[in-house]
């Protein structure tokens, strides 16, 4: 009996040291698949962004100077140009989670049927080109586009809704509406049913439900989707270099510039780096006050 008793113990140690083994050697090979990852952004995305960066500080004659930054400080033109950036993106944030928010809600509530139909309307613009969509809404707002013909067989005036700042607002936020609804979406999707359903039992109202259970959970959603469109609007280009009048040039209209026509890739570097710098703040703003673990908890 102690004999079969010791067999039986020595058989049950190997039972349960077995999984902690083939546990580690997945994670091993799961470590392994990450290296052509970790490759992967070293050559294309570490290497030029510390090239941009060197390009920063440093010119012709000198292998490190400040001039590029200082420039930029010292010139109200391109604080000014910076305001400008921040306001469209800011602008057009807000207008999206507008928008946006009615939307994903409906979505959250929908049967499945009408939910695909939404997916495909959301969806459908959202793997369009850029470029086809801003022609679209030029073709649409133009002095003599589809619009201003159908107010001028209304009897109304006309309106000028290009080469402007509200024509740039409306096709930047046509284009970034499916990032604020999806991401939106993916966090509603998230929100636990059963806390709606003690509502309705207590007694509380559609709006009540709305208001003080729905809303408070959909924040993160919100912060989220904001910080997504605003650190989009701020590297945009096609949009407002093709609708936007002459108040309206953004930094990567300017970088753009500097790199194509005056070949002053460091100055072009130095704004880069800004950009870089105030998009990584909104990150660790977004992680300070809601977290990014809440938005990537989030599901479809």
């Amino acid at each position: 009996m102690p004999a079969q008793s010791a067999l039986t113990e020595k058989a049950t140690l190997g039972k349960t040291a077995e999984p902690p083994v083939r546990a580690a050697r997945w994670q091993g090979r799961h470590q392994v698949m990450l290296v052509p990852l970790l490759i992967f952004l070293a050559v294309f995305f570490a290497y030029p962004l510390l090239d941009t960066f060197l390009r920063s500080i440093g010119a012709p004659d000198q292998p490190f100077t400040l001039a590029h930054y200082r420039r930029v400080i010292d010139r109200p033109v391109y604080l000014r140009l910076f305001q400008i950036t921040f306001e469209i993106a800011f602008s057009t944030s807000a207008v999206t989670l507008f928008l946006g928010y009615p939307v994903a809600y409906l979505m959250t509530r929908a049967r499945p049927r009408a939910l695909s139909l939404c997916l495909v309307c959301v969806l459908t613009p959202f793997f369009t080109s850029v470029l086809v969509r801003t022609y679209a809404w030029m073709v649409i707002l133009s002095p003599e586009g589809v619009l201003n013909q159908s107010l001028a067989k209304l009897g109304l005036g006309r309106v000028e809704l290009i080469y402007n700042r509200p024509g740039v607002l409306i096709a930047m936020t046509y284009t970034l509406l499916p990032y604020m609804v999806l991401t939106l979406y993916s966090v509603f999707r998230g929100i636990d049913l059963k806390l709606f359903l003690a509502a309705y039992n207590l007694g509380a109202s559609d709006w009540q439900v709305f208001h003080r259970v729905f809303l408070p959970l959909s924040l993160p959603g919100v912060a989220g989707g904001f910080l997504l469109v605003f650190i989009l609007g701020l590297g945009y280009f096609i949009t407002p270099s093709l609708m936007g009048g002459p108040g309206d040039q953004m930094v990567a209209m300017v970088i753009y510039e500097q790199v194509e026509r005056t070949l002053n890739w460091h100055f072009a570097s130095a704004l880069s780096i800004i950009l870089l710098v105030v998009t990584l703040a909104g990150f660790l703003l977004y992680d300070r006050v809601v977290g990014l673990r809440t938005l990537l908890e989030s599901k479809f």
